[in-house]
């Protein structure tokens, strides 16, 4: 019997200056992604995300709709095999004061959509492409 872990995150984007704006991380890997983290207990995965990105970059949103759930299997130390589901959602910033979680990754930024898809092409994870392009869709935008 496999272990299933469920982790949550979210596309985070704002309207600067009537311009639209995506936050993208660099995981301490040193790869581009986005904010996401393990639901703790008695959390739903809505509540993880929005944690999650508090925690990581400062950022207080509230969750517009589920962009996909990603799943894939790992294999842990401890467990063995693992279930993994990733739920990332579209997130409209609220407030916060943009800051990288040291312990957990290394910067945060503000890109303008077409700089993220590049950005993210370039320097990101495969499985997270197709989630940046649906939230951009979501939002309206041609890609």
């Amino acid at each position: 019997m496999s272990r299933t872990e469920i982790s949550a995150g979210g596309v985070v984007y704002r309207t600067e200056g009537g311009r639209l704006q995506i936050q993208l991380i660099q995981d301490r890997y040193g790869k581009v992604s986005l904010a996401k983290g393990k639901r703790e207990p008695g959390e739903t995965p809505r509540e993880a995300a929005l944690r999650e990105i508090r925690e990581e970059t400062g950022i207080e949103g509230r969750i517009i709709q589920l962009v996909d759930i990603i799943r894939y299997q790992y294999e842990n130390e401890k467990y063995g095999l693992v279930d993994k589901e990733v739920r990332y959602y579209l997130v409209e910033a609220l407030g916060g004061e943009l800051r990288a979680q040291q312990e957990e990754i290394r910067g945060v930024e503000w890109f303008s959509p077409e700089e993220a898809l590049i950005l993210h092409k370039k320097s990101g994870y495969e499985n997270n492409h197709p989630i940046l392009r649906s939230a951009m869709e979501m939002l309206g935008l041609k890609l």
